[in-house]
């Protein structure tokens, strides 16, 4: 799978946040990586960049810039990793949910396929025409829902409204399940001391990476090829 829009189910599903861990894996694994932000209204994936974003994904939509252009770079051991964030005033953010703003950002999507390995869109709660354009255009679809009855009752709304607009099944990935138990899709809480607001990479045997390890290789249909020392053994 090249592109895949993580969608959440609900609002602070954490889905930010997975995309970012989903990417640091795959460019750990020495694969070149983007995420592209549909989330317009909540901005949370300019939130890990720092510095000045210019252009940003809005801009790029309505004034019909290149990829390229909006893309920023994350210094990364290994592989390639970037994300183009929205972060604009609201006076473009709604010209930026426009239907021809809305086909734009498909035409974005396709284009880093092109020049990527993997492709992720930040995809808010699919009530919008970005967010149409996202789970229409890509490959696979992840619903992101968080452990908990909002979560669970989000997730069955999201995937009617898939349905509705005939996009194949996604796969699930549960965010913050309290238990020791990994596995596909189940991703427990990351370390609240981790002072870091980069993307995830390997850091080590902590279960929150093990677990986002199994999730890249279920979303992605793919096997990787880095070691994590567990306690059990190599991963």
């Amino acid at each position: 799978m090249n592109s895949v829009a993580v969608v959440g189910a609900v609002g602070g599903a954490g889905t930010t946040r997975t995309c970012l861990a989903l990417a640091g894996i795959l460019a750990r694994d020495g694969r070149s990586v983007v995420i592209l932000d549909a989330a317009y209204a909540t901005q949370g994936l300019s939130d890990h960049v720092p510095g000045r974003i210019a252009p940003d994904m809005t801009a790029l939509v309505v004034d019909d810039l290149s990829l390229a252009s909006g893309l920023i770079e994350f210094d990364t051991p290994a592989g390639r990793l970037a994300c183009c964030p929205a972060r604009a005033p609201f006076e473009r953010l709604a010209r930026a949910k426009a239907p021809p703003a809305a086909r734009r950002f498909g035409e974005l999507i396709e284009a880093a396929t092109e020049s990527f390995d993997h492709v992720l869109v930040d995809t808010p709660p699919v009530a919008s025409n970005q967010a149409i354009a996202a789970v229409t255009g890509v490959d696979r679809i992840a619903v992101v829902t968080p452990a908990n009855r909002p979560g669970t009752d989000g997730r069955v709304r999201t995937h009617d409204r898939l349905a509705d607009l005939g996009c194949d099944e996604p796969v699930t990935i549960r965010t913050n399940v309290e238990s020791d138990e990994t596995g596909d899709g189940r991703l427990p809480p990351p370390d609240a001391t981790d002072p870091s607001r980069t993307p995830t990479v390997v850091r080590g045997a902590d279960p929150f990476t093990i677990a986002v390890a199994d999730a890249v290789e279920t979303v992605f249909d793919t096997a990787l090829d880095i070691t994590i020392e567990t306690g059990r053994g190599l991963l």
